[in-house]
């Protein structure tokens, strides 16, 4: 598996519909999910960009991994508050989503997987 791009139409109908639900966060996936905010010429974001790869074919099955490109999502990014890049929406399938700004090595971002989204 790879990770999936989304725009924000595709957004809207796999993560969250926020503009039919504005006030209530409802996960619309059916596995846990992370999703990367990013953009093509951040530095900290192609440093990650191999790890979450790597993530998305170990975690095959048990989570989803979305990317967005904030420079052509704008409506998106600014929605979710955006201000630094790369910031990762961490969505377990029950509870609220947690967000984390900037770059993690790959123990750091399976230990959150594990812990965060698949509750091991």
């Amino acid at each position: 598996m790879k990770t999936v791009h989304l725009n924000k139409a595709a957004f809207l109908s796999k993560v969250v519909n926020y503009e039919e639900n504005p006030k209530t966060w409802k996960y619309l996936g059916d596995k846990p999910a992370i999703v990367d905010f990013y953009a093509s010429w951040c530095g900290p974001c192609k440093m990650i960009a191999p790890i979450l790869e790597e993530l998305a074919a170990q975690y095959e099955g048990q989570i989803h991994i979305y990317k967005i490109d904030t420079d052509q999502e704008q409506e998106l990014a600014a929605a979710f508050s955006i201000r630094s890049i790369p910031t990762l929406l961490l969505i377990p399938m029950q509870g609220s989503p947690q967000m984390t700004q900037g770059a993690m090595s790959k123990a750091q971002l399976e230990k959150v997987i594990n812990e965060v989204l698949l509750k091991n």
